[in-house]
């Protein structure tokens, strides 16, 4: 699973991240990229491929809580030469699928209707249920020779239904129809057993930490 990222295909996910939720496009911080969030418990991300000087340096003058720091290897790389100040979040999975998913013969259950959209290289697919609510959502964004899914939720009340299988075979529809192939995204522990039914394969490891806020 331990493949080395490197920062052409980082460029890409951060890219797609921040495309994903209109933010602005990531910038080059030193061997890194860093996106300004915005969000009260999110104020910036910095991205590094890999555990070196430029990371540790940055984690070393970060003091401020809510900054996340994010890199493709495990935490035992790393974990004992920064500040206790930054605690690990939960772990992350880059993987991919360079080949058709797993997925055949599945259609939308009774009831339920979907919703395309699209703003520039991002494209959404929307599952609505009856009375008009969101069961499910996901999206994907179009880099270059790469379709990177994102923000992929089914609703608690809707899941096991087969929503989440079809969201993915018609994202993946909007990719194969732009003459895309090679399929990315990062997944949560749980989100990786579904992927991996899906024929998906582990890349690399994508470890978080944050600075929270003080008592």
């Amino acid at each position: 699973m331990e493949n080395k990222v490197s920062n052409g295909l980082l460029q890409k996910w951060i890219t797609a991240w921040a495309l994903s939720r209109e933010l602005p496009l990531p910038a080059q911080y030193k061997s890194g990229f860093k996106v300004e969030v915005g969000d009260e418990k999110q104020k910036e991300r910095y991205v590094f491929a890999e555990s070196n000087e430029d990371f540790f340096q940055l984690a070393q003058s970060i003091a401020e809580p809510w900054v996340y720091l994010k890199v493709c290897v495990p935490p035992h790389q790393f974990i004992d030469k920064i500040p206790e100040r930054w605690e690990l979040q939960p772990q992350g999975y880059m993987m991919h699928c360079f080949h058709p998913m797993n997925i055949s013969d599945v259609s939308l259950p009774e009831g339920y209707l979907v919703k395309y959209t699209h703003h520039n290289s991002t494209f959404t697919v929307e599952i609505i249920a009856e009375g008009g609510k969101q069961a499910s959502i996901g999206r994907v964004v179009l880099i270059d020779d790469l379709a990177i899914y994102d923000r992929i939720v089914t609703e608690e009340q809707h899941r096991r239904k087969g929503l989440a299988s079809f969201l993915m075979k018609e994202l993946e529809n909007i990719a194969l129809s732009k003459g895309i192939f090679n399929n990315f995204l990062v997944a949560t522990e749980k989100g990786k057993l579904l992927y991996e039914t899906l024929g998906w394969k582990s890349y690399s490891l994508y470890t978080s930490l944050v600075i929270p806020a003080q008592l």
